[in-house]
């Protein structure tokens, strides 16, 4: 008896779909779309566009690192910085440090969020410069 059956493949076969036929899965939203951006990124850019608007009063700030970290390194319990200041040594430049999740857990929206590591950033930096936050940002502490 001669049998038609053919032989079983010797390679896995590739998918090429998922198992329900629709195709297989992409991002949510392509890569130039904000809702692609995580919120580690998101805070960064609010960092960022706080420490531009004070560069150019101050030119000085060039020289200066701002960092974002996720949470301060030594938490007390009875307060939780939101950031910190590091004078320039000789080894190294002039430090602001942004602490991500404190800000994040103390604001709910976007703008709170944007003017919160604003204040932030400008008392650091008046920290730094030894001048009051108001000569640094006129607008401080108005909203």
């Amino acid at each position: 008896m001669d049998s038609s059956v053919p032989p079983p493949p010797t390679e896995p076969r590739i998918r090429r779909r998922d198992r329900h036929g629709r195709g297989m899965r992409g991002p949510v939203a392509p890569p130039q779309v904000p809702l692609s951006a995580s919120r580690a990124d998101t805070f960064r850019d609010l960092v960022l566009d706080s420490v531009e608007r004070l560069e150019r009063r101050f030119p000085q700030l060039v020289d200066v690192e701002f960092l974002v970290m996720e949470v301060p390194p030594d938490v007390r319990e009875d307060t939780v910085p939101l950031g910190g200041s590091v004078p320039a040594k000789k080894d190294g430049p002039a430090r602001v440090v942004v602490y991500r999740r404190p800000v994040e857990i103390r604001t709910k929206s976007r703008e709170e969020r944007a003017a919160l590591i604003h204040e932030v950033v400008v008392e650091q930096v008046a920290d730094l410069l030894g001048l009051s936050p108001e000569s640094v940002d006129p607008r401080y502490g108005q909203d």
